[in-house]
């Protein structure tokens, strides 16, 4: 997020939809400017299953937020979830042309790319290619290789795969809200980057976010995202199995 630029995350949940808009100030902290919220009607263990009723509480929350904050969206970054998720560790390397070179930003930007042509399952797509741990001529356990001479860049990969068909209803829910679809983050992925610090993530630590139909999980060691999941039971199932246990 760009200094004084403004920038809306979309939360579509189970239970709940939420808009936030916020902008990054002069101490790099995001400044939070207005929020909407709104019940989920088409929503289904963090995925759509009524298009209708989805974009409807998608623009409810969105023109609170809007009202709040004062100012008009026109673009948003959505939060994804759902039993479709999946992750999966990959390694991959390039070699360059010339190792006269020091390695720079395109090089690190060419090996993702070619992650990212990766052959999923039918149905399936790559949502997020996290690099881990680099190795440049075999010497291991890089984190930064720019700046760095080498021939061969390999790297460690976190893949983030999802269901086509989910991540378009989601595209088609905030287009049809009148939104243009700036982007798509795992919700454990942005719950970790809200709510941890950088010792936090080096020391080792697991986050664990309790939604209303589905529970998403973060795992970082040395300050390195090492898995991710989404289990598709939240707290609605808890709190159903209370009810039934103790015959409320």
């Amino acid at each position: 997020m760009e200094e004084n630029k403004i920038s809306i995350g979309l939360d579509i949940g189970t239970t709940k939809i939420v808009a936030m808009i916020g902008k990054r100030n002069e101490y790099e902290k995001v400044q939070i400017l207005g929020v909407g919220k709104s019940k989920s009607l088409g929503v289904h263990r963090g995925v759509v299953n009524n298009i209708t009723q989805t974009i409807q509480s998608i623009q409810q929350a969105v023109n609170e937020a809007e009202l709040s904050a004062d100012c008009k969206i026109e673009s948003v970054t959505v939060g994804i979830a759902g039993q479709h998720i999946r992750s999966l560790q990959h390694s991959d390397y390039i070699t360059r042309t010339n190792s006269e070179l020091v390695i720079d930003e395109d090089d690190i930007d060419r090996l993702i790319n070619q992650v990212h042509k990766l052959v999923m399952l039918p149905g399936e797509e790559i949502i997020h290619v996290l690099p881990q741990e680099f190795k440049v001529d075999g010497q291991a356990e890089i984190k930064e290789p720019v700046g760095m001479y080498g021939g061969r860049l390999e790297a460690n990969f976190h893949v983030v795969v999802g269901q086509v068909s989910s991540i378009r209803n989601i595209g088609r829910c905030v287009k049809s809200a009148g939104l243009d679809l700036e982007g798509i983050t795992l919700e454990p992925l942005a719950s970790a980057n809200a709510v941890l610090s950088f010792e936090e993530k080096e020391a080792g630590v697991a986050l664990i976010d309790i939604g209303g139909g589905t529970t998403d999980l973060a795992v970082f060691k040395d300050g390195i995202i090492r898995h991710t999941a989404v289990i598709p039971f939240g707290g609605n199932v808890i709190t159903d199995d209370i009810k039934e246990g103790c015959s409320i």
